[in-house]
């Protein structure tokens, strides 16, 4: 069984920067695609940021440009470095781990950006 822990979130003003971890454990099969989403209440998930197992990046349009998703295999750890936040950044942010067609998901981390 894999789990995913998620940390890095809080509460930030608009402008602001956050970075996001997300550890895994377990039994990992390789290779393995790692991804950040969110989730406001009454909203379906979305998707924010993917980083595959060698390293290729893709991301919302909505993130481009503020954004980073990097990983570290050897940590077993994926992480979102979010700059220029706004008030509609803000949501329950989920880390997602893709092994064979399999989907393993975090308890989430809360990011508020207020002022």
């Amino acid at each position: 069984q894999v789990q995913l822990v998620e940390s890095g979130g809080g509460l930030v003003q608009p402008g602001g920067s956050l970075r996001l971890s997300c550890v895994a454990s377990g039994t990992i099969f390789h290779p393995y695609a790692l991804a950040w989403y969110r989730q406001v209440p009454g909203q379906q998930r979305e998707y924010v940021a993917a980083i595959t197992n060698g390293g290729g990046t893709d991301y919302a349009d909505f993130v481009k440009g503020r954004f980073t998703i990097s990983r570290d295999n050897a940590k077993k750890m994926v992480y979102l470095q979010m700059n220029s936040l706004k008030p509609e950044d803000t949501a329950v942010y989920y880390c997602n781990l893709m092994a064979y067609e399999v989907d393993y998901w975090g308890q989430g981390t809360q990011v508020t950006v207020s002022s």
